[in-house]
């Protein structure tokens, strides 16, 4: 309800009109806890704002994985046009699927965090031989798809492991000591 149209002063009336007027006009007020000193010698492309790097991170990695993907048809012998929309299919889902796992990565627990970042790095890896310019099978493929997932999935473990100050969840399993002949009691859920 606005107070000035029923004729409700606020008690506080300090300061010049245009301050008062500026309060009732739905600007911000430090006191209540935005802080706007901060903007006032500012120009307006400092205070655009930018993406966060969780999003912008799996996007400069889909482009370069595009740009390799177009390198890799061409070189393969694959004509212009063509190399270039494989380049830009591989692109587009390595993107959204890299962005979508960022985006639920808070979500998981560390095994399947690894698990889903070995299964993206191992299919793009498995795609990109596929391209390959000496015709290699469906199997050797699979093969060296799968190798490339277990590696980014050891890869991905380890470095969750020891980072566990910097998970989303905190300490995924925090190790209790364990005194002899004493049982864990579980709380009831």
């Amino acid at each position: 309800m606005d107070q000035h149209a029923h004729g409700d002063q606020p008690a506080r009336q300090s300061g010049p009109p245009e301050a008062r007027a500026a309060r009732s006009h739905g600007t911000v007020e430090p006191e209540h806890g935005a802080s706007v000193s901060g903007l006032e010698g500012r120009p307006a492309a400092d205070t655009m704002r930018h993406p966060p790097l969780s999003l912008a991170l799996p996007v400069i990695a889909a482009l370069c994985f595009g740009c390799y993907t177009i390198w890799m048809a061409h070189t393969g012998g694959t004509k212009g046009g063509q190399a270039a929309l494989l380049g830009l299919i591989a692109a587009v889902v390595t993107g959204i699927l890299g962005v979508t796992l960022v985006h639920f990565q808070p979500t998981m627990i560390t095994e399947t965090r690894a698990l889903a970042y070995g299964a993206l790095f191992g299919a793009s890896m498995g795609w990109l031989y596929s391209l390959g310019g000496s015709a290699p099978s469906v199997l050797s493929s699979v093969g060296w798809g799968g190798g490339m997932f277990f590696v980014m999935f050891v890869v991905s473990l380890y470095v969750f492991r020891t980072h566990r100050a910097r998970e989303p969840h905190g300490l995924h399993r925090p190790r209790e000591p364990h005194a002899a002949g004493h049982q864990r009691v579980h709380a009831a859920h």
